[in-house]
């Protein structure tokens, strides 16, 4: 497995690609949940980007954002819609 991680300092907008995951047969694209710009990223998961899967609230984050659209935040789902 393998993840392509952005920039620091790249802005994406609310939908936008900002990166990818690859597994052993697919590459999928990674989708800004909200509009931003990236203020670090999870240098780890290019050693071990496993943690995504095995830790993903500890040890497998992936890009910390400084939201430009605060609004955004009002949209999105949380855990426990996840989890049904």
């Amino acid at each position: 497995m393998y993840i392509d991680l952005p920039n620091i300092g790249n802005s994406y907008k609310q939908d936008e690609v900002f990166g990818t995951v690859e597994a052993l047969k697919t590459v999928s694209d990674l989708f800004m949940p909200v509009s931003g710009k990236v203020t670090a990223i999870n240098p780890p998961l290019k050693e071990e980007p496993t943690l995504v899967n095995s830790d993903p609230f500890g040890k497998g984050w992936i890009i910390q954002v400084a939201l430009t659209n605060n609004n955004e935040v009002e949209k999105l789902l949380d855990a426990a819609v996840y989890q049904h």
